[in-house]
């Protein structure tokens, strides 16, 4: 009897064009999942071409649509992370959060979400119940209404407990045009604080590890923080929460859709000593950590000023700080000067440090 590898059909990869890392890799393996180069790979040579349309190239955190006379941003999302809780937040808090962040990085004010339970046979009903507690808890902080929903189960050990799915709508105000395309150079680069805490927050769970004290993921919504900077001013060029891949995955995927180059200075990027040592005990970089509370803004100059005075009045921006800008030279790249005066490239990561981190 025939064997099912002969049953199924093998991919035919000849009229690819893509790098060799994806023709190295005929299945799926997690760094396709970790937000890199793997991930931009799988977008743009599987799913772009077999979807097609021009909404979707855009490749944002949100779509924006017209429709019926309003913009609308519209996001969804899948969670995976292990464990289910963690310092700082659970698997809820981040199907939400998330869910309204990238709504936020179009300018958008979210309004509706719809939430998917895959549940794995087994798990315990009082885990399901504080899951689902933690997520309806942060909708309503964050001001959305869980509007629609959907549950499934699978076999055990066919999941992992819990995987949560989220869809968000939201409306954009008139006169709002943010897109990873718009930066250009001469703009401002604005973090809105610590890098790295909620990858740490994760791997020193799941690890085990201690780091002498807890590390807290930075989960939050930051819907308010947008507010607060639109405000100021509705011409922000760009907005991007870097998640997967960290800063640097969010920077070059910046620089690639506006061709255009960014300078780091990498003094200037606040990393708390805790997520420091974890990663020089480790041997990670920072910029490659996860994060989940925190946006980057490319900000015309001459608005710069009043948005980082707006932004560190608001809880979630009080440690915002300049750590760069957008400049005309290495088009495309990102370049970071060190503390010894030398420079560095900052290149996409190729497929993730931490696995399963949201």
């Amino acid at each position: 009897m025939a064997d099912t590898e002969t049953l199924t059909p093998a991919p035919d990869f000849s009229g690819w064009s893509c790098p060799l890392p994806l023709r190295d890799h005929p299945r799926v393996v997690m760094g396709h999942g970790g937000g890199g180069a793997l991930s931009a790979e799988l977008v743009e040579h599987v799913f772009a071409p077999a979807f097609g349309g021009p909404l979707l190239a855009g490749l944002a955190d949100s779509a924006v649509l017209e429709l019926g006379g309003a913009r609308l941003a519209f996001s969804t999302d899948s969670y995976v992370v292990r464990p289910l809780f963690f310092p700082g937040g659970s698997i809820g808090d981040l199907a939400v959060n998330g869910t309204v962040n990238d709504l936020a990085m179009s300018g958008a004010r979210a309004a509706y979400l719809s939430c998917g339970f895959i549940l794995e046979e087994g798990v315990e009903t009082a885990v399901v119940d504080r899951v689902a507690r933690a997520l309806g808890a942060a909708a309503r902080a964050a001001g959305v209404e869980v509007a629609t929903g959907d549950t499934k189960v699978v076999e055990a050990g066919r999941g992992d407990g819990i995987y949560l799915n989220t869809a968000g709508i939201g409306l954009v105000a008139p006169g709002v045009d943010i897109r990873p395309q718009r930066a250009a150079p001469g703009d401002v680069v604005i973090l809105s604080g610590p890098i790295g805490l909620h990858g740490v927050a994760i791997m020193s769970v799941r690890e085990g590890l201690e780091f002498g004290v807890e590390v807290r993921s930075d989960c939050a919504a930051l819907g308010g923080l947008v507010d607060a900077m639109l405000a100021v001013t509705p011409d922000l060029h760009v907005l991007r929460d870097p998640t997967r891949g960290g800063l640097a995955a969010a920077l070059n995927e910046i620089a690639t859709a506006a061709g255009v180059g960014v300078r780091l200075t990498e003094r200037a990027v606040p990393v708390p000593e805790a997520v420091a040592n974890a990663c020089a005990l480790l041997g990670l970089d920072p910029l490659y950590v996860a994060n989940e509370g925190k946006l980057v803004a490319f900000v015309p100059r001459r608005e710069a000023e009043a948005v980082l005075a707006a932004m560190r009045a608001h809880p979630l921006g009080a440690e915002a700080v300049v750590i760069g800008e957008c400049v005309e030279d290495h088009l495309g790249m990102v370049v970071a000067r060190t503390g010894f005066g030398g420079t560095r490239v900052v290149d996409l990561p190729m497929g993730e440090q931490l696995p399963r981190i949201c």
